[in-house]
């Protein structure tokens, strides 16, 4: 079962979720916009002991705390790694009160019918007794829409549901994470098939079964307002889906009871060469940012 205090945490706790689960695909993005060209690396494991410094710098930084990060979603090697001495979920739990997630799926399917389900995941429930073993409150997967196709679309959000079962069975709240493409030609369209395979398959779920949603950010606000209401899900959050950060928070700003869980809209202008000083001031304004936009 879930931590009791974390799902309080989840389902009223004011501020967003801070998404540190860059993978193997995105990773290099993540360093190089950290001011860490791939001249840096010569291997696979350099790479991702670069990231972990990143994602250590920031979870240990001052203003990271459960005050206004509420959550924090973390890739696999995260998790089997330390932050300020301690495995990183009990840090974040224990040391800053922020609820730890981790991100399960192994990438993305060739795109059909215009959209990408996710690869299959080998070996889910050995990852996922390792997650509750550490400490770990929920689950991320990710699949992308990138058009109006009903088939397509629903082929995503089957997949999301029969992955988050296996999830729930482990004890764990899985956050599901259908995103839409910002560049999808018909996004507004795309929403709104999502939001209706989304309440069938909420529909469907037991009394005792609770989901979060993982949304890009819409393009009519509130349109997800009825699965922020759904007593079945503990949290709608939005993805920043490359807008850049002020530009996200002033559309999440427009979504009531939404609030954030982005990644390169938290780490933008973020520098490797900034000094501790320079760094904690820099996280600070961006979490303080985000948080005004989670919460009004």
């Amino acid at each position: 079962m879930p931590n009791p205090d974390q799902l309080a945490q989840m389902k009223t706790g004011k501020g967003f979720i801070a998404a540190l689960d860059q993978s193997g695909g995105s990773t290099p993005k993540a360093l190089a916009a950290y001011g860490i060209g791939q001249d840096a690396w010569s291997s696979e494991a350099e790479m991702y002991d670069l990231i972990h410094a990143m994602r250590a710098r920031i979870a240990t930084a001052p203003a990271f705390t459960g005050d206004k990060v509420i959550g924090a979603i973390l890739f696999e090697m995260t998790m089997d790694r330390a932050f300020g001495g301690k495995p990183a979920a009990q840090f974040l739990w224990e040391d800053r009160r922020v609820v730890p997630f981790l991100k399960v799926d192994k990438g993305l399917a060739d795109a059909d019918n215009g959209c990408q389900v996710m690869k299959p995941i080998p070996g889910l429930d050995a990852l996922l007794d390792r997650a509750v073993a550490a400490g770990i409150f929920g689950t991320k997967m990710r699949s992308v829409i990138h058009a109006a196709n009903v088939a397509g679309i629903k082929a995503v959000v089957d997949q999301q549901f029969e992955v988050g079962k296996q999830i729930l069975a482990k004890g764990l709240i899985p956050i599901i994470e259908p995103e839409v493409s910002i560049t999808c030609p018909d996004k507004a369209d795309a929403e709104d098939i999502l939001l209706e395979d989304l309440t069938k398959h909420l529909g469907a779920l037991g009394d005792g079964e609770q989901v979060m949603l993982k949304l890009t950010l819409p393009s009519v606000a509130n349109h997800y307002g009825t699965l922020i209401r759904h007593p079945n899900v503990v949290r709608v959050v939005a993805l920043s889906g490359g807008y850049p950060r002020d530009e996200a928070n002033a559309l999440l700003a427009k979504n009531n009871g939404m609030i954030a869980s982005f990644s390169r809209a938290l780490t933008e202008g973020l520098d490797v060469r900034m000094s501790d000083a320079e760094f904690n001031a820099a996280l600070a304004a961006a979490i303080d940012a985000i948080y005004a936009a989670s919460i009004t």
